[in-house]
């Protein structure tokens, strides 16, 4: 059994820019300073190619290179361990082709972590590049493994990696009868917490038996600016090709259930550009940038599309979002401020066109179908916004109790 003082959040914060430590992600301090956690035991990785140590190595190698740890499987959560599947399609499981060890889907028939495959493991340990929103479902995948581990008595060590908007909380609590695998835990949707924060949150509200241990970072403070000294990104799924695109995803993430307005998907800038045939980028930008929206500007650009539904070649006259202070970001405001535009601009018919708009979807990605019947009966998005007050202000107090890092370098 792991000791449960280990779980227990502690917070470094270095006095001075000079004599901060260079960073390194929780795998880099797991195997450097917490070697005596994985002695000897059959280990179960969580992960994916995303997820790499200060020097680019992915987790996955280090652990199997290193002599005292038992590498006896991998788990892929959604797109599976190699990243490939598109969004929503089913993993299946596999060997890996050149270490011959099992690699079970946590993304098929079973998305949590099954007996048979604990039983004959000694640790869990979990390493996946998630962004720190309710609907990216990495943080799905963390409650589910959490609760596997809880069952069967296996410790689980979360390894931590930094998150786009930590300092960030924004949008509707997960209202009761809405809990899917898009919206799995009781935080809003936007929710600012590491991997390992996040863990710890569940620990104390949700799965209180579990026997876990964070890895925490080095040299991280709570700035959502990628620093110099941090490894190169890799996707952690095919759509989030940059940081900048794993900034937007909470902001546009909505019209995946909105399917007449493109959001980018299939371009180079996914969840970066808002887009439909019937658009007008330069007075739909006007009309935003009017609204004074926090953190973000937007400016007319012009794109084409590999959406199948819409006319191959045709050039979209969209926007391009463009986030110029992270830290006063409101991504969820921005994105139901974006409908409203949209609304009010083209019709409420147009943007809610009932021959291909998913509804139900755009109620499970909000966990509640409060914001869409209220942006449905014209209800502005700040007035919307003022009723998620009390839930975001009672979250951030549980929140708070399991932060691990400064919210700057002093």
């Amino acid at each position: 059994m792991l000791n449960k003082k280990h779980s227990q959040p502690t917070s470094h914060c270095p006095q001075s820019t000079v004599h901060s430590p260079p960073f390194k992600p929780g795998i880099d301090t797991l195997l450097s300073k917490h070697k005596g956690w994985l002695k000897g035991k059959r280990v179960g990785l969580i992960s994916h190619l995303a997820a790499v140590d200060s020097k680019g190595c992915t987790s996955a190698q280090r652990l199997w290179d290193s002599a005292n740890v038992d590498l006896a499987c991998l788990m892929g959560p959604e797109h599976g361990y190699f990243g490939r599947a598109a969004a929503g399609e089913s993993c299946r499981a596999a060997k890996h082709p050149d270490w011959n060890i099992p690699i079970h889907s946590l993304y098929g028939k079973q998305r949590k972590p099954s007996k048979r495959i604990l039983n004959k493991l000694d640790l869990i340990v979990f390493d996946l590049q998630d962004l720190g929103y309710r609907p990216y479902t990495y943080v799905s995948t963390l409650r589910l493994a959490l609760e596997a581990a809880a069952e069967t008595n296996t410790p689980i060590i979360v390894a931590d990696r930094p998150i786009p908007l930590p300092c960030t909380i924004d949008g509707p609590m997960l209202d009761s009868g809405f809990e899917s695998f898009v919206s799995a835990i009781p935080a809003p949707m936007v929710y600012g917490m590491t991997p390992g924060e996040t863990a710890l949150w569940l620990q104390a509200t949700v799965v209180p038996n579990v026997d876990l241990r964070v890895a925490q970072m080095r040299g991280y403070s709570r700035n959502p600016t990628r620093g110099a000294d941090w490894p190169p990104w890799l996707r952690p799924s095919p759509s989030i090709v940059s940081w900048e695109s794993a900034i937007c995803f909470p902001a546009t993430v909505c019209f995946e259930g909105i399917t007449a307005v493109d959001h980018g998907r299939a371009t180079d800038m996914p969840f970066q550009l808002i887009g439909a045939p019937w658009t007008n980028g330069t007075e739909l930008a006007e009309k935003l940038n009017k609204q004074k929206l926090p953190g973000i500007t937007f400016y007319p650009h012009h794109y084409q599309t590999k959406r199948a539904d819409y006319a191959k070649g045709k050039t979209l006259s969209g926007i391009r979002l463009v986030v110029i202070n992270s830290k006063k970001l409101r991504p969820i405001l921005t994105g139901i401020t974006i409908i409203h535009c949209l609304q009010e601009l083209y019709g409420l018919k147009r943007v809610w066109n009932p021959r291909n708009c998913r509804e139900e979807f755009f109620d499970k990605l909000l966990g509640t179908d409060s914001v869409r019947i209220a942006l449905q009966n014209g209800e502005t998005p700040k007035a919307i916004a003022t009723q998620w007050k009390k839930g975001l202000q009672a979250f951030n107090r549980t929140r708070k109790k399991h932060l691990m890092y400064c919210e700057e370098v002093i």
